[in-house]
This record gives structure tokens, C-alpha cells and sequence, in this order.
């Protein structure tokens, strides 16, 4: 079906077009996204007054859109900062030093973790769940706090969410919008995976390998916390740093426990991990500062609350600009989209899929762009029904690979948008290692642009 794009939808392709050239030439964007911002609420609505309202309104709606994020991670920082104050951290990595001994190790380790464990309840709860505990012991093998974050980026919100074998929320998305059953697209994702992720998490290695030689990545560059955070403080007995040591580990584990059982996932899984994080800093305030536990506490809070908002400072602009491709556009600035809209980054997805002639290559190739464009909202999600549908489309017009074709899609679209191009959805591994979200983007650009361009051939074969 063919969509009528308006001047909205190019004003929309303008910016994405500059901020992906500024973001090439490691420029900050937050300008850009601002103006681009004022420029669509102004060609809808023509009203400068409503535009310059429209700014304001988009960030609202981003922080409101980002908010568990930002509370997830102000509250894992903060424990980690009483962690680490108490001496607890030390005893709690002591018995993977020698299992983790130089990057290598780490950055594979780390990685395998990760990706097992964001199976069973997605990767934003196994970052804040192992982030804190994972990053001390990678920093003092070698590994630079920007490796610590590639990895966990690439193996959680790469693999284990593109592929989703566990939970199957994604491929049943996509599976319902392309008219197949569930294990049909779930097989024929199992090859894409594994090629998008061998090729993908290889490459960014290799890259990581060759910078951190050439000196251009240095793990004494990078911190966890600050370093008036990490004075070690005669709090505890070693008695009872060996205690929390134990319990700490046990009581998330318990969580993973209950999150299985109770089917949580997403922002319940993030939620009860959230909660478990907060009453360990309690515990731990109180054990470790006595009569000043309750002052301590509080301080703790403020401590993570000005890390989290600091992190998301800059973010924020940028993902209001790009909440107006999806349903962001209708609650910022109004319904002003043509009526048979889906928002305006599908629009372009139907657009491009109705523009293509039908050949399996073309297929493939198309199925990969409308993955991408789709992510650019930085979701993952909310293009995979597309995606599906499309396939769907092509499926029927060569007479087969429907399959491979939805499950193409599903992987571009969440691999650019579910947590490893996108800046603000990879935030929860950018924050928790202390590094730019920006940065991190970058580092992943190539690898992930490699892995799909070898798997979208690879799509070509299977179809």
C-alpha cells in the first residue's frame, strides 16, 4: 500500500540524514534535534508560539518516556557507590579474578553472561543486575570500561533480544503481523543470529583489540565512579563483607528465580530488580554507618539521582526528536499526520517496501533498510510489525522465505533500535560503565553495519 508522505515525513528525513552525518563526524547533535524539533511542529501546526512549545513539550515527554531508565540506573549506582565504599566489591570479584585474567577473557566472559541471562528477562535488567558487579573485575583485567559496554551492549540488546528464544515477545510480534506461527519465525532466525552475531561481536573485538594497541583506548580512561567515590572506608568487618558478599548475589539471584516463575519481563522485570537494588543500599547504609545509616542513605540516593540525570542530560533533546517518529508526534504536537499515518517512520518504511520491485535479493536488502528505519526511534520494537508484514508481502509476491524475511526484519530493526546504534537505548550499558552513550554508538557503527550487511546476504540464500 502506498503512502502519502508530506512535507513532515521529509522535513523528518532531512534531520535524520544530518544527525547521522554529525554523528559520523563526532559532533553533538543536540542543536540539530532542537531545530528539527521546532521545524516540524511548526510546519503542522503553524503556529510559532505552538513550536516553541513543542520544545519543551518533547522533552516532557522524553524524560516521561525515559524516566524507569533513569531510575533504574540512579538507583544501581547508588548501591554500587556503597558497594565499592565498603570494601563489599572487593570480596565479591575476588573469586573471578582467576577466571577473568586479561581483555580477552573479559570481553568474551562478560559477553556470554550477558546474553544468557537477557534471555530469560531481557537485557535493560541483566545490565543494572550484573553491570555493577561485572565492571571492577573487567577494568582490572585490562578491559577498558568502553569494551565492558560493547560487550554487554552487543550480547544483550544484540543477540539475546534479537532473536528473544526465551520470552518470544518479538518474534510473536512479528510473527502475528506476517501471518505465520511463532516457531516458524524463530527457526529461521536461529542462523540469522548466529551470523549477525559471530560477525558482529567478532568484528568490534578485533576493532577494540586494534585501538586499545594503537593507544587510542586506554582502560585507565574510563571509571566506574568517580574517584571521591571510591575511597575505601573502614565500614565493615571482613566478616561481614564476606556476608553481604553472598547475600547480595543470592538475593538477585532470587530475583532471576522469581522472574522466571512469575513471568515478569520488561518494565516489571526492571522494576523488581529496582526495588531488590534499593533495599540492599538500605540494608548496607544501616549496617555500614550505624547512627549516621539513615542520613547515609539519603545521601547514597542523591549520590546516583545526579549520576543518572547527568547521563541523560544530553540524551534527552535527541530522543525527543525521535519519540516524533512514532506516537510521540500525536501527543507532543497533535493529531496533524495524514489519517491513514502509522507515524511517520513507518510511513517511511510502507513507503520505501511499496517503492522496491520484487526480487528475493531486493527482498532482503529491503527487508534490512525498513528494519533500520524503524529503529531509528530508537524502540526496536514498534517497526517489527511492520517488518512482518512486509515480509509477509514479499513472501507471497516470490512464493517463499517469509519466514527469513520476518525474521530479517526483526533482527535490523532491533539491532539498530533495541539498545546498540540508538544513544538513548543504549543507555543502561553506557551508564552503568561510565561512558558516553555517544561514543558507544560509535564503536558499535561498523561492527553492526558489518554483521548486517554479511547477514542480509546470507537472508538472500535461505529465502
Amino acid at each position: 500500500m502506498e503512502m502519502e508522505l508530506t512535507a513532515l515525513h521529509w522535513i523528518y528525513v532531512v534531520f535524520i540524514v544530518l544527525i547521522i552525518g554529525f554523528m559520523v563526524k563526532r559532533r553533538d547533535t543536540t542543536l540539530i534535534c532542537i531545530i528539527g524539533i521546532f521545524l516540524l511542529a511548526l510546519v503542522a501546526t503553524g503556529s510559532f508560539a505552538s513550536s516553541i512549545s513543542g520544545i519543551f513539550n518533547s522533552f516532557i515527554f522524553a524524560i516521561t518516556e525515559l524516566m524507569s531508565t533513569i531510575l533504574i540506573i540512579s538507583i544501581i549506582v547508588a548501591m554500587s557507590t556503597v558497594l565499592t565504599k565498603s570494601g563489599i566489591n572487593d570480596v565479591m570479584i575476588a573469586p573471578f579474578a582467576k577466571f577473568i585474567k586479561n581483555p580477552t577473557l573479559a570481553f568474551w566472559i562478560i559477553g556470554i553472561v550477558m546474553m544468557i541471562i537477557s534471555w530469560f528477562f531481557w537485557p535493560s535488567p541483566a545490565v543494572a543486575l550484573l553491570g555493577a558487579v561485572l565492571l571492577p573485575f573487567a577494568l582490572r583485567a585490562g578491559l577498558p570500561a568502553l569494551g565492558v559496554a560493547m560487550a554487554m551492549n552487543l550480547f544483550g540488546h544484540g543477540i539475546a533480544l534479537s532473536g528473544d528464544f526465551i520470552i518470544q515477545a518479538a518474534p510473536k510480534l512479528t510473527a502475528d503481523a506476517a501471518s505465520i506461527p511463532v516457531g516458524d519465525v524463530i527457526a529461521a532466525s536461529i542462523p540469522l543470529v548466529i551470523v549477525m552475531g559471530v560477525v558482529t561481536t567478532t568484528s568490534a573485538f578485533i576493532l577494540l583489540k586494534r585501538d586499545m594497541k594503537l593507544g587510542k583506548i586506554k582502560a585507565v580512561d574510563y571509571v566506574g565512579i568517580s574517584q571521591d567515590q571510591t575511597i575505601r572506608e573502614d565500614l565493615l568487618t571482613l566478616a561481614q563483607k564476606k556476608f553481604f558478599a553472598v547475600f547480595i548475589p543470592i538475593a538477585f539471584l532470587l530475583d532471576v528465580v522469581a522472574l522466571s516463575i512469575l513471568k515478569l519481563q520488561g518494565g516489571d522485570a526492571t522494576a523488581l530488580v529496582g526495588g531488590t537494588a534499593v533495599f540492599i543500599l538500605l540494608i548496607l547504609s544501616l549496617v555500614a554507618h550505624k547512627q549516621q545509616g539513615l542520613e547515609k542513605s539519603t545521601a547514597y540516593l542523591i549520590q546516583g539521582f545526579q549520576f543518572g540525570f547527568k547521563v541523560f542530560g544530553p540524551v534527552i533533546p535527541i530522543a525527543a526528536f525521535f519519540y516524533l517518529g512514532d506516537s510521540g508526534f500525536t501527543q507532543i504536537i497533535g493529531d496533524y499526520l495524514p489519517k491513514t499515518s502509522l507515524g511517520i517512520v513507518n510511513d517511511l518504511g510502507a513507503a520505501l517496501a511499496a517503492s522496491v520491485p520484487l526480487t528475493k535479493e531486493i527482498a532482503a536488502v529491503t527487508l534490512t533498510g525498513i528494519g533500520a528505519i524503524t529503529g531509528l526511534d530508537g524502540s526496536g520494537f514498534s517497526g517489527i510489525s511492520l517488518a512482518g508484514s512486509v515480509a509477509k508481502l514479499f513472501g507471497t509476491a516470490i512464493g517463499s522465505g517469509t519466514a527469513t524475511l520476518t525474521a530479517l526484519g526483526q533482527i535490523t530493526a532491533i539491532w539498530v533500535g533495541g539498545g546498540t546504534l540508538i544513544p538513548w537505548a543504549l543507555i543502561p550499558a553506557a551508564a552503568i560503565c561510565n561512558v558516553s552513550p555517544f561514543e558507544l554508538a560509535r564503536r558499535n557503527l561498523l561492527p553492526v553495519t558489518i554483521g548486517l550487511a554479511v547477514t542480509t546476504i546470507v537472508a538472500m540464500f535461505l529465502i
